[in-house]
């Protein structure tokens, strides 16, 4: 049995390992302190280094008795540019620039962009952003093998900088072949989440879907603007969703940014899907050991929201204070969750309406929990499903999550408000109940009531069927 530790709040913390954090003294006391699940990004490690950051989270795990989730971000297709003749030039705003699938080194006229999938689709009047968006170019003239483009803004173009089309859908798969090498490699090692980077469309999703052999969950990162447009096929089609603000903040109008979050983490909680805010929030604490007050705010504005979770990325991958950082995080979140107007803003989302059995009784366990003043609510879960439904509402009583399944678990870990153990498998009622009355001891006291849901006959998937009010 995975006794596990008691979070003393519901949104969750991701932390990114890294350069910073990948001992095993590290990564232990980002869990103590509040690490939930650990992202690790692909396009920073090769296959020897996941493989020890992997074993080394699976030790502090056992060491900690605790279910933590493993996030693999994949690479996706990286654009990029070729290389000039002296490494970097000066643009000067308003300047003719073109861009092209010549290999020949760039100057101050002209550079590589060796990507034909973009002028294949590129039209006079649409935008080329380069360097996370630094430098901005407007599209004059557009062929087969090239653009000719005319600089918005005054800047410095470098060697290998990052490339960004945001005004169109490029003919390129979210899938690479490093990706296919890496999932393939993860998928070996037992991670419990894989993130697809560059989604454009649904067929992005359910080109992965397969390749997972049910082996890992997907987690879409939206960061691409026709992404947007297709939110609600792409959360569905999902298991989880990151709300990737780098990519997305370059490639869509940053006034936008903070109605874009909010739009994708409402479009998730109503489907029903574990959403992480990701990108900048914390950043200045890679070099500093306290966050500015606009990076708290950012932090707390995505609890208000009710995101399943918040992610630090180059603050604990990174930076001189990853321990802290995470930290920070915890604290910045049972502040806002103690808040007395959390409850009223948390709840000002409505759900989508019950459209199936299952559902309908996971959101009458959550109901239940209120009216009776529940000290706690029980799902026993195969696949996490059943705690996920319940989880969906946001009831403030603690919700713990009963599974044979150590894999389900670990995947529950970046759920809102899901305490995941794992216990020996059911297989009659009455020992069901007995084993939730001696597993809530920490949640409640003698006499007050638990609300416990199941699927019966026990270990069917997706059978939530059951609810029953009892007594500790």
């Amino acid at each position: 049995m995975l006794a596990g530790m008691r979070r003393l709040r519901h949104t969750r913390i991701v932390a990114t390992l890294g350069p910073a954090s990948d001992t095993v003294e590290t990564i232990t006391a980002l869990a103590q302190v509040g690490a939930d699940t650990f992202r690790l990004n692909a396009s920073h490690s090769d296959h020897d280094q996941l493989t020890q950051l992997v074993q080394r989270i699976r030790q502090v795990e056992q060491e900690q008795q605790q279910a933590i989730g493993i996030i693999l971000d994949l690479q996706g297709p990286k654009l990029r540019l070729g290389h000039f003749t002296s490494g970097q030039v000066i643009i000067k705003q308003g300047q003719d620039f073109r861009f092209d699938l010549s290999a020949v080194p760039g100057d101050s006229q002209r550079v590589q962009v060796p990507h034909p999938e973009i002028f294949a689709v590129l039209k006079p009047g649409q935008h080329i952003l380069v360097d996370d968006g630094k430098m901005r170019f407007v599209v004059e003239e557009a062929a087969q093998d090239y653009a000719r483009c005319r600089a918005l803004y005054a800047g410095v173009l470098a060697d290998h900088k990052g490339v960004n089309v945001p005004d169109v859908v490029l003919p390129i798969a979210a899938l690479t072949a490093k990706d296919r090498q890496d999932l393939q490699h993860g998928l070996a090692l037992g991670v419990d989440w894989v993130a697809l980077s560059f989604v454009q469309t649904l067929e992005d999703v359910q080109q992965l879907r397969p390749l997972l052999q049910n082996k890992a969950g997907l987690m879409v990162k939206i960061e691409k603007p026709s992404a947007m447009l297709h939110l609600h096929d792409i959360v569905t089609a999902s298991d989880a969703v990151i709300v990737a603000r780098g990519d997305l903040g370059v490639e869509m109008p940053l006034p936008e940014m903070p109605s874009l979050q909010k739009r994708i983490v409402r479009a998730c909680r109503q489907i029903g899907r574990p959403v992480i805010i990701a990108t900048q929030m914390l950043e200045s604490m890679i070099t500093a050991p306290s966050p500015t007050r606009a990076e708290v705010s950012d932090v707390a504005n995505a609890v208000y929201d009710g995101a399943d979770g918040v992610m630090l990325s180059a603050e604990s991958a990174a930076g001189q204070y990853p321990v802290e950082a995470v930290r920070m995080m915890e604290q910045v979140l049972q502040s806002v969750e103690h808040d007395g107007a959390y409850d009223q803003m948390l709840h000002a989302l409505s759900t989508e309406a019950v459209s199936d059995p299952e559902a309908a009784i996971s959101a009458a366990a959550a109901l239940l929990a209120v009216h009776t003043e529940a000290a706690a609510i029980v799902c026993y879960t195969l696949s996490g499903a059943t705690a996920l439904r319940v989880a969906q509402h946001r009831p403030l009583t603690p919700l713990l999550a009963l599974t044979p399944s150590l894999a389900t678990a670990r995947r529950l870990s970046l759920a809102w408000g899901i305490e995941a153990r794992v216990v020996e498998t059911v297989q009659d009622l009455e020992v069901m109940v007995a084993t939730a009355r001696d597993l809530v001891r920490p949640y409640a006291d003698t006499g007050e009531v638990l609300v416990i849901t199941a699927g019966v006959p026990f270990g069917t998937v997706g059978a939530t069927n059951m609810i029953r009010v009892v007594r500790v």
